[in-house]
C-alpha cells in the first residue's frame, strides 16, 4: 500500500474507532438509565402496595380470619384423636375373604393365669392381669379375621400367639388412659376395645408370653402378623407413630365415640 493511501486508512480507521467508542458509550448510558428506572419503578410499586396493605389491614385481617376459622373449628370439634386413625384400609383379597367365611377356627387355648403376671409383662403391659380374654365378647367377623391370623402364623412360621386383652370396658380404658400416654392416648369409648372390634396379642414362647421389642425373634414374629393383619383387612398398631406392635382392629365407620352397647 502507498504511503497517501495507508494515511487515509488509518485516518478511516481511527474515525471508526473513534465513533464505536461514542456509541458504546451511549448505549452503556442508556442501559444504566433503564437500569435506573426500573429499579426506582419497582420500588414505587412495592411501596404504594406495602401503603394500600396499610390502609386497608382491618379487611385483609377480617379475611384471613374467615379463611382460617373453617379449618381450625373442625380441628376442635374433630374429638380426641385417637393413634393413627387416618391411615387406609387393607382389603382382603377373594382367596382370603372364601377362607375366613368357609372355614371354622377356634381359639387358642387359654394360658395359665401366672402367665400374665411376670415382672416383664407388668411393666409393658400395666394390668393386663386384669384384662377380658374372653372371645365370645369380640365381634364375630374381627374374631374370624383375627383367628385366621393366628392360625397362619403358627403353621406358616411356627409362631405361638396368645390374647392379652380383647373387649376393654369403658371404665378400664379411662383407668389405662389416666396411666399416661405410654399406655394409651384413648380414652373411653374412643378405642376400638370398647366395640370388640380391637385385640392385643402376644407370642408365647417356651409357656413364656414374649413381649419385648427388644428381642429380634418377637420383632420378626410382629412384622410376620403384621403382614398377615392387614391382608385380611385389619388395621395394625405396628404402623402407627405411637406403635403398638400386638394390636389389630377392624375399623367401622361411625363407630367410635358411640356409647350404645
Amino acid at each position: 500500500m502507498f504511503p497517501e493511501q495507508r494515511a487515509v486508512a488509518a485516518s478511516s480507521w481511527r474515525q471508526s474507532a473513534s465513533s464505536l467508542r461514542l456509541r458504546l458509550w451511549q448505549l452503556s448510558k442508556l442501559a444504566a438509565s433503564m437500569i435506573d428506572a426500573t429499579r426506582y419503578g419497582l420500588q414505587g410499586r412495592i411501596g404504594s402496595s406495602f401503603a394500600w396493605a396499610i390502609r386497608r389491614r382491618a379487611a385483609i385481617l377480617f379475611g384471613a380470619v374467615m379463611i382460617a376459622t373453617p379449618p381450625l373449628v373442625a380441628i376442635f370439634l374433630r374429638g380426641p384423636t385417637v393413634f393413627d386413625f387416618s391411615e387406609r384400609t387393607y382389603v382382603p383379597d377373594r382367596q382370603i375373604a372364601a377362607l375366613l367365611h368357609g372355614e371354622q377356627l377356634v381359639p387358642p387355648p387359654s394360658l395359665p393365669p401366672d402367665v400374665f403376671t411376670t415382672r416383664e409383662v407388668e411393666q409393658i403391659r400395666p394390668g393386663v392381669m386384669d384384662a377380658s380374654r374372653n372371645w365370645s365378647q369380640l365381634d364375630d367377623d374381627f374374631t374370624r379375621r383375627l383367628l385366621f391370623v393366628i392360625q397362619a402364623m403358627r403353621e406358616r412360621y411356627g409362631y405361638e400367639i396368645t390374647l392379652l386383652e380383647g373387649y376393654r370396658s369403658p371404665d378400664r380404658q379411662a383407668r389405662l388412659a389416666a396411666l399416661g400416654s405410654r399406655v394409651t392416648q384413648a380414652v373411653a369409648y374412643m378405642s376400638y376395645h370398647q366395640y370388640g372390634l380391637a385385640a392385643d396379642c402376644a407370642f408365647v414362647r417356651d409357656g413364656k408370653l414374649i413381649i419385648s421389642e427388644n428381642d429380634p425373634w418377637a420383632m420378626r414374629g410382629y412384622a410376620l402378623y403384621g403382614e398377615l393383619a392387614e391382608s385380611v383387612g385389619l388395621t395394625w398398631g405396628g404402623r402407627w407413630r405411637m406403635r403398638d406392635f400386638g394390636h389389630v382392629e377392624l375399623r367401622r365407620d361411625g363407630v367410635l365415640g358411640s356409647t350404645a352397647s
